[in-house]
C-alpha cells in the first residue's frame, strides 16, 4: 500500500477497474483527479461542453462497448445540470459510475453547496459517499460493483477538501457474482411449458434484458417454428434471422401487427411490456402471455402475464427447449407460410413534396440504402423519430442507441459522441430534429469535431416543434407559435469545424450522399421538411 494524494488514489482505483476512457467536465473538485487519470494512468479524457453531456456520453459508450462507462463532474450546479441525463441513463439501465465532486464539508455556506444525495435520489441513480481518504479503494470499488450489478448509474460523491490529503491507498476490485439465474422446477415452469406446447401460433418477443440470449432464443424459435420480434430497445437483435418480424407493437408494419394479433401465445424474454410494445394491451388480448425476467419488479408492470418465470433469458430458453424435446412436442408450423418481406416492409413513401422541401419518408428510404451498413444508429427524440426506428436498420442490438427513455429531446448528439468512442472503427449515424439539435446538439458538435469522430448527422428540419405543431393542427388552431426560423444548420456545422449539405430535393440528396463519401470528420445533412409532411408518431 502506497501513501499518496487522494486525487491520485481515485484515478488509480478507476483505472484498476479496466477503465480507459473518462467523459467529463473539469471543475474545482475533480480537475486534479482527471489530470492524474490522464498523466499517471494513461487514460483518455473526453472533455464535454456541458455536464449533462458527460452522463449521456458514458451511457452510450457503455451500451455500444459493453463496458462500464465513467463520467466526472464537479459539485453543485454541475451536478444539477445532470438531472435529466441521469434520469435518462437510469431508465435506459446504463451501468455507469459518475465521479462527482462535492463542496468542502467544513464550509456549509459554500456558494455551490447543495444536498447532492437528495438531488441524485430524484433521478433514480444510486449514491455512494467517499467516506474518508483512507477508504478510497473500497468506496470506488463499491461504486463499480453496484453499477454492474444494479445496471444503473452510481454517483460517487467526492469532497473537494479530500483531494490534497495523503493516505495509504488500498487497491480493491470486487468480484461481481453475476452467474445467470436458472429456472426453478415446479408448477410455474410446468404451466409455461404446457402453454407453449399447446400453442399453434407462438411468437417470441425479446427486450433489452434478453440481448445476451440471442443464440438460445433463436434455437427455441427454430424448434417451435415461431416468428421472432423485439421491443424497440432490442432492435436489431434478430436482424439476420429468416423469421425476424422486427419491432413488436405500434412500430410494427401493418402485416406484422396483424400477425401478432393472430398469435395465440407470446413468450416474452427480458421486457417490461411497455404500453407502446403492447399497444396499450390491445395486442395481448386473447392470447397466453409468458413473461421471463430476472427482475421481479418487471413482472406484471405493463400487464399481468398468465405465467411468469424469474430467470435469465438464455437459461430459461434452454430449459423450455429441453422439456419440449423431452415431451416430443411437434413444431407449430406457424412460420411455414409467412411472407417475411411483407412482414418487415413498411408502406413506401410516395408523397410529392412541395418545392423547397423533400419528402421525409422517401428520404429515409434512400438513406437506408445509402448509409454505411456497419453503422451505429443513434436517435434523438421528436416526432421524426418513429419513422427512423421503423425504416433504418442496424446490424445488431448493441448498434442501436435511443435517447428517449425519459421522453426528452436534445440528448442525441451527446450519446452519438459516446457511441463513437465506444465503437471507434465504425461510423455513427445520428438522427435529430431541429428543436433537439438546437437544445442540445450544438453544445457538443465541436466536441465530435475535436475528437475526429466518423459521425454522420441527419437533421430532420421542419422548422417546428413537430409534436406540438400537430396538436394545434388537429384542433384546427394556428400552429405558428410552434414554428421557428432557425439559422442554417449546415452553416453552424461548418463554423464549428464540421462539413455538411442542405437538402431540399431528391437531386440535392444524391449530391449530399456523394459528398458524404468524401467526409473527413463529422458531416451534417440538413433535410428541409414541411411540418405537414412528417408522419405522426407511431405511439
Amino acid at each position: 500500500m502506497a501513501t499518496q494524494h487522494v486525487y491520485k488514489s481515485i484515478a488509480h482505483a478507476t483505472k484498476a477497474h479496466d477503465v480507459t476512457v473518462m467523459f467529463g467536465l473539469m471543475g474545482d473538485a475533480n480537475l486534479f483527479m482527471v489530470d492524474s487519470f490522464v498523466r499517471d494512468c494513461g487514460g483518455q479524457f473526453v472533455p464535454a461542453a456541458h455536464e449533462g453531456s458527460t452522463i449521456l456520453m458514458a451511457a452510450a459508450y457503455a451500451r455500444v462497448s459493453g463496458n462500464v462507462g465513467v463520467a466526472t463532474v464537479t459539485h453543485g450546479p454541475a451536478l444539477a445540470n445532470c438531472v435529466t441525463a441521469l434520469t435518462e441513463a437510469v431508465r435506459g439501465r446504463a451501468p455507469i459510475v459518475v465521479l462527482t465532486g462535492d463542496t468542502p464539508a467544513d464550509n456549509p455556506r459554500h456558494l455551490q453547496s447543495i444536498d447532492q444525495r437528495d438531488l441524485v435520489s430524484v433521478t433514480g441513480a444510486g449514491f455512494e459517499q467517499l467516506r474518508t481518504p483512507a477508504t478510497v479503494g473500497k468506496d470506488v470499488a463499491r461504486a463499480f460493483y453496484r453499477a454492474r450489478v444494479e445496471q444503473r448509474p452510481i454517483v460517487l460523491n467526492m469532497p473537494a477538501d479530500f483531494m490534497w490529503l495523503e493516505a495509504e491507498y488500498d487497491l480493491q476490485v470486487l468480484d461481481v457474482f453475476s452467474a445467470p439465474i436458472g429456472v426453478a422446477e415446479g408448477q410455474f415452469l410446468d404451466n409455461a411449458v404446457g402453454m407453449i406446447a399447446s400453442a399453434r401460433r407462438p411468437l417470441i418477443l425479446a427486450g433489452h434484458g434478453a440481448i445476451g440470449a440471442h443464440d438460445q432464443l433463436v434455437k427455441l424459435a427454430d424448434r417451435l417454428e415461431a416468428p421472432l420480434a423485439t421491443t424497440l430497445q432490442a432492435k436489431g437483435l434478430f436482424q439476420d434471422h429468416p423469421y425476424n418480424i422486427d419491432i413488436f407493437g405500434t412500430l410494427s408494419t401493418p402485416a406484422a401487427y396483424e400477425l401478432i394479433a393472430q398469435s395465440d401465445c407470446v413468450i416474452c424474454f427480458g421486457t417490461a411490456l411497455h404500453d407502446f410494445t403492447t399497444d396499450r394491451g390491445k395486442l395481448m388480448k386473447g392470447k397466453r402471455i409468458i413473461q421471463i425476467d430476472v427482475d421481479p419488479e418487471v413482472i406484471g408492470g405493463g400487464l399481468h402475464p398468465d405465467v411468469a418465470l424469474l430467470a435469465d433469458a438464455g437459461l430459461a430458453a434452454e430449459t423450455i427447449l429441453f422439456w419440449l424435446n423431452e415431451a416430443e412436442i411437434p413444431p407449430s408450423g406457424f412460420t411455414h407460410d409467412l411472407d417475411i418481406a411483407e412482414l418487415i416492409t413498411h408502406p413506401v413513401g410516395t408523397g410529392k413534396a412541395e418545392d423547397g422541401v423533400i419528402n421525409y419518408v422517401g428520404a429515409l428510404q434512400r438513406l437506408e440504402e445509402a448509409l454505411p451498413k456497419d453503422r451505429v444508429l443513434v436517435t434523438d427524440g421528436g416526432r421524426f423519430m418513429t419513422e427512423v426506428w421503423c425504416r433504418l436498420s442496424v446490424p445488431n442490438a448493441q448498434s442501436f442507441v435511443s435517447s428517449v427513455n425519459f421522453g426528452a429531446i436534445g440528448l442525441g448528439l451527446q450519446e452519438a459522441v459516446g457511441a463513437g468512442i465506444g465503437a471507434p472503427d465504425r461510423p455513427v449515424v445520428l438522427f435529430s430534429g431541429d428543436g433537439g439539435f438546437m437544445m442540445g446538439g450544438i453544445n457538443e458538435l465541436n466536441t465530435a469535431v475535436r475528437l475526429g469522430l466518423d459521425l454522420i448527422i441527419i437533421i430532420a428540419n421542419d422548422s417546428a416543434y413537430g409534436a406540438e405543431h400537430i396538436q394545434f393542427v388537429d384542433r384546427q388552431m394556428d400552429p405558428s407559435l410552434t414554428e421557428f426560423h432557425w439559422p442554417s444548420f449546415v452553416d453552424i456545422a461548418k463554423s464549428l469545424g464540421a462539413d455538411g449539405c442542405e437538402v431540399r430535393s431528391d437531386l440535392e440528396l444524391e449530391n449530399a450522399l456523394d459528398a458524404l463519401q468524401k467526409r473527413k470528420g463529422p458531416f451534417l445533412i440538413e433535410l428541409k421538411l414541411d411540418p405537414h409532411d412528417v408522419p405522426r408518431m407511431r405511439i
